[in-house]
């Protein structure tokens, strides 16, 4: 049976652990759960987003208790944890006020005129997911907010250091009033996943993780005939060829790349910059990121924008990545040190395809700056990636800006803009990014039976 365990990452300390589910307790779960689905199938949409409106209200009230244990189990730094609940408060939200709409029948028009057509949705039945550390509120509230609404029953396996926000999460739904089985933590093992993706009780499975754990679900639900949504890493493009207001831009640059620590999937991870404006960002981004307004520190403090990295193991890994990275050729412009779990924001230059940093998924408060001297350079060197989850193109010339987006190979784009999320606009990649969508309306389709419904 396996162990999850709270690490606090800034002092090193163990806080508390918690014993993974056995076997039995799991098969009751899944058992639980699937008998929850007709039951829930004969309520109204009404009577299901009631449920995710008072779910929206708990987290808003319970905001700074949430936001703390996160910064506990992860390290993430109090006022960004807040943002986190608040959020996901916001997606709760969405779906319960729109509802109607989101699960309305659509008529389908017969072309030879005979009779009529529509498409409805219904549930598919006990859904999996399995969570990351990273965003631990807001990732499971975009995969259970949908499925809920739609009437499916969800198991949601937190990630091994994120057991009490799990809890936490597992209370607000308690106190919501979700009937029983409709919304389950299960503490499994990685064993116990492959066994639930075996179950014909459990129809499908949301992953948001690495790029291997998600290779290795699906690998099984696929030899089980499960429907997968991945939602894996990236390496985001931050592309810059002209602009009005530089200091902005540059601050927009930064905080896209550092929020959370640097540990986002759709971080920007790579700054692509003009000629023409290069030498003027790069030393402005070097002056931000050695500020002191970027010194990492605690992240229980209300003024920290940069806390450490979510776990030894990870600080270890992403100081392995930077070590290669120096060793091969690449050049340190500011930052670079590490104390403990600490890191400085770091940013390198002379980044070529032979480097492995070049490849990879970078996971910290580590950005590569690129120069290129034309339009067709920029959108070829955003494209030299395995990963197409999202891009930033920052143009003064709107037509500019838009042309460049069309010809990205990611799942989302976003023009002269920042932290552009919302609840209602979709969230997904393409190629090693993984398939399939999350949030708005395509969130609420994924796992969904979409049955035809034709009448004379």
């Amino acid at each position: 049976m396996s162990q999850y365990v709270v690490v606090d990452p800034f002092t090193g300390c163990e806080h508390r652990r918690f014993p993974g589910i056995n076997d039995r307790q799991l098969d009751d779960l899944v058992a639980q759960a699937a008998s929850a689905v007709p039951v829930v199938a004969r309520s109204t949409s009404a009577d299901r987003s009631g449920l995710l409106a008072k779910v929206a209200d708990l987290y808003v009230e319970r905001c700074r208790d949430l936001a703390e244990i996160s910064v506990m189990e992860m390290g993430k730094p109090i006022a960004q944890a807040i943002h986190e609940i608040e959020f996901t408060a916001s997606i709760f939200r969405y779906y319960a006020t729109n509802a109607d709409d989101l699960l309305a029948d659509e008529p389908i028009l017969v072309r030879d005129g005979r009779g009529e057509a529509l498409l409805r949705r219904a549930p598919l039945g006990v859904i999996l997911g399995v969570m990351p550390w990273n965003y631990p509120y807001y990732q499971a509230a975009r995969f259970a907010a949908p499925n809920v609404l739609v009437g499916n029953s969800v198991l949601l396996k937190p990630a091994p250091q994120c057991p009490e926000s799990a809890a936490a999460m597992q209370q607000v739904m308690q106190d919501a009033g979700a009937p029983d089985g409709v919304y389950s933590t299960i503490l499994a093992s990685d064993e116990q996943v492959v066994s639930l993706l075996e179950n014909p009780d459990v129809q499908g499975v949301s992953v948001t993780g690495s790029e291997r754990a998600g290779a290795a679900i699906a690998e099984v639900a696929g030899r089980n005939l499960k429907k997968v949504v991945l939602e894996l890493g990236g390496s985001d493009p931050f592309i810059v060829f002209s602009t009005g207001d530089l200091d902005a831009t540059v601050y927009h640059a930064a905080t896209t790349r550092l929020e959370n620590t640097g540990q986002a999937c759709n971080a920007a991870k790579r700054y692509i910059v003009h000629d023409d404006i290069y030498d003027e960002f790069a030393a402005r981004l070097v002056e931000l990121f050695g500020s002191d307004q970027l010194r990492p520190a605690d992240p229980r403090l209300e003024e920290t924008m940069i806390g450490p990295v979510s776990s030894t193991v990870a600080a270890d890994r992403l100081a392995d990545q930077l070590a290669r990275g120096l060793e091969q050729g690449a050049r340190v412009l500011v930052g670079g040190q590490r104390d403990g779990n600490l890191f400085a924001p770091t940013v390198l230059v002379d980044v070529t395809a032979d480097n492995d940093i070049y490849h990879e998924e970078v996971f910290g408060p580590i950005a590569v700056l690129h120069r290129v001297s034309s339009e067709g350079e920029a959108i070829a060197l955003a494209n030299d990636t395995p990963f197409g989850l999202g891009a930033y193109v920052f143009s003064a010339d709107l037509e500019q800006a838009e042309r460049v987006a069309d010809r990205l190979q990611t799942g989302m784009v976003t023009i002269n803009l920042a932290h552009g999320e919302a609840p209602e606009l979709p969230f997904g990649g393409v190629k090693r990014s993984g398939y399939g969508r999350e949030l708005g309306r395509l969130g609420v389709d994924e796992f969904v039976n979409k049955r035809l419904v034709r009448k004379a």
